[in-house]
């Protein structure tokens, strides 16, 4: 069960990664074009060159989380399986320490493209933690 959850979770990781690098205008995939910055970010080629070095970091750290994956999906035991399952638990959930008051508060201040966009992320990645915490029990005692 856990190795499915994982293979899920990686296919939409690279899809990010595929819009962060090829498409960052793009409000798809948890792309940048959401945020309204990203735009007005263009008016001023030093500060766009900085958002653009900074999004291609995050695809670059991304695509380092999944190739990552892939090579402890391809050699891992399922002891090994259900750990690396509790890091991406315990590294996903890192998203509503910082990122989450961050994109509310901006999402508040109405500088995010769809309305309430904060809203539905956070509901997505707390979906994800929670099925990832089901694929863990599962594996163990199922």
């Amino acid at each position: 069960m856990i190795t499915y959850v994982i293979i899920g979770f990686l296919l939409l990781e690279t899809v990010n990664v595929l819009a962060l690098y090829f498409a960052p205008d793009s409000k798809l995939a948890n792309s940048v074009g959401v945020f309204k910055a990203w735009e007005k970010s263009k008016q001023n080629p030093e500060q766009h060159n900085l958002v653009k070095y900074l999004v291609n970091w995050v695809a670059g750290t991304k695509l380092i989380f999944i190739l990552l994956l892939v090579v402890i999906l391809i050699s891992a035991d399922d002891q090994s399986l259900v750990l690396t399952g509790a890091a991406l638990v315990i590294s996903i959930l890192s998203f509503f320490w910082r990122l989450f008051p961050l994109i509310r508060k901006m999402d508040q201040e109405d500088q995010i493209d769809p309305k309430n966009y904060s809203i539905v992320l956070g509901w997505m990645i707390l979906a994800f933690v929670l099925i990832f915490v089901v694929a863990i029990l599962l594996s163990i005692y199922g």
